[in-house]
Formats: structure tokens, sequence, C-alpha cells
């Protein structure tokens, strides 16, 4: 396990969402903050901080086209998807789509404990609006970011 993770426990727990009520009108997308909404019905009955929930299902919000996932900001719950960060994956392969999973999954993870979008192209906590912005950042938070979450912790 990697330094950075040291100390903190997960464990993995199989939700059922009926999602079939999120689903866009004409499309094959499902509204994320409605996800977001269940995960937090759940995640009362559960004994624990915060709930990742991950899915391979195209998540969008209405202001935008997709979302690679979806957090409280500061909260409970995050989401990401992995639906669209299997695109283009031929010259880095599994390695390059499971660091796309775990740089989305630290982003929205940072947005649960109060981290906002950084302007730093190579920080975890930069606003994904590609697969190119995703492979560019790095799975760890600036500086100034981690500052910040010294601050709220």
């Amino acid at each position: 396990m990697p330094e950075k993770f040291e100390g903190i426990s997960c464990r993995i727990v199989e939700v059922s969402i009926n999602v079939e009520e999120f689903v866009k009108a004409g499309s094959n997308q499902y509204h994320s903050t409605k996800i977001l909404q269940a995960l937090e019905r759940h995640q009362r009955n559960m004994e624990v901080d915060t709930v990742l929930g991950a899915t391979d299902l195209d998540l969008y919000m209405p202001s935008m086209n997709f979302v690679f996932g979806e957090a409280q900001l500061p909260g409970k719950v995050a989401v990401i998807s992995t639906h669209r960060l299997k695109g283009n994956t031929g010259y880095g392969g599994e390695d390059l789509f499971l660091g796309r999973v775990m740089k989305e999954a630290i982003h929205e993870l940072g947005h649960t404990l109060g981290l906002t979008h950084c302007h730093s192209p190579t920080c975890v906590m930069f606003f994904s609006n590609s697969l190119k912005d995703t492979d560019r950042k790095s799975e760890d938070y600036c500086r100034s970011c981690l500052g910040k979450l010294r601050e709220y912790t």
C-alpha cells in the first residue's frame, strides 16, 4: 500500500441502488447527484466515515455532458465512474486505466474533505474535463492542497 494511505482503513461493500429512475431520457447516462443522494442514505446505515461509490455507468450532471465523478463538498459520499476512464488506454493498458481510477477516487475523496478544484494541472484536485487532463495530473495533492487538508483535518 502506498505510504500516503498508511493508517487508512477501507472495506468493499456491495450496495444495490435502483438507478433506472436516474437515467436521462433518450440517453444511457445517469444523474450523478441522485446517485450521491442514494449513497448518502446507505452511508447513514453503515459504520463508516465516508463512502466512495464506484460504477461503470456513464455519469452526467445537468450542467455538463459527463463527469468522471462527483462528491459532496465537504461531505460523506462521493462517486466515480470508470465508464469514460477506459478510453485510449492502448499505450498504457491496464496500468493507465487503474491510474486514472485512482486519481479520480483521490480527487473525489479530496472534495469530501473540503478541497475545491486546484489551478495546478499536475495536482490531483485539478478539474478533469478530458482524459488528457486526468493523464496529466498526478495522484498527489500539490503543496497548497496539502496545506488546506492539514487545516481541515
